[in-house]
């Protein structure tokens, strides 16, 4: 197995979830992916391709599988990962055990996800919807010129976040609060996670 120093010591410094990633990780090298360190989590990746990702949450550690949609989810176990999800899907672990137990699954997922890249499977891109942003956030795209052009320039995705989180407090005092806090983020190209 070849580990990546950077990914060592993601895990040895890891608080949290450290055994359930480590076999988690043991399995991911040995169905042969690179690892390297992106988002500040361990990645997976088949010939450039980022596949999986090692998440650890609060109550549970999970592998978010990338195009986990165009997935066959035999077994039921692969989740999406909040209800504005479109494509990654988790397979979410709580004890090293289960892990152990499930190798055999989790093995076909990865295998399952690797077949995608190979066979060049691509997630049809969702039907353009409209985003209505909120007045608090149009006000300061309108008072600051550099904003809207850093944030037309995210990805979908991105800009998708951000609408979600500035929209979803009722209180327009709250919804202020929060375009202002992320304003430098915008600006420095970043999305509302990185």
């Amino acid at each position: 197995m070849n580990t990546n120093p950077q990914v060592d010591l993601f895990f040895t410094t890891a608080k949290k979830w450290q055994k359930e990633m480590l076999q988690l990780r043991e399995i991911l090298l040995d169905c042969g992916l690179t690892e390297e360190l992106k988002w500040s989590k361990p990645c997976y990746i088949y010939q450039g391709t980022n596949i999986i990702v090692i998440q650890g949450f609060k109550d549970y550690c999970a592998l978010l599988f990338f195009k986990g949609m165009l997935m066959s989810n035999v077994n039921g176990i692969l989740v999406k990962t909040g209800e504005n999800t479109r494509v990654g899907r988790q397979i979410r672990f709580t004890n090293k055990e289960d892990i152990i137990a499930m190798q055999a699954i989790i093995k076909a997922n990865i295998f399952e996800a690797i077949e995608i890249e190979k066979t060049g499977l691509k997630v049809e891109a969702a039907a353009h919807e409209e985003m209505k942003l909120t007045e608090e956030f149009e006000s300061k795209l309108a008072d600051i010129p550099n904003l809207k052009a850093a944030f037309n320039a995210l990805t979908p995705g991105r800009q998708r976040a951000y609408h979600i989180y500035f929209s979803a407090p009722k209180q327009s005092k709250t919804r202020t609060s929060r375009v202002e806090k992320y304003i430098q983020q915008i600006l420095s190209g970043k999305g509302l996670n990185d």
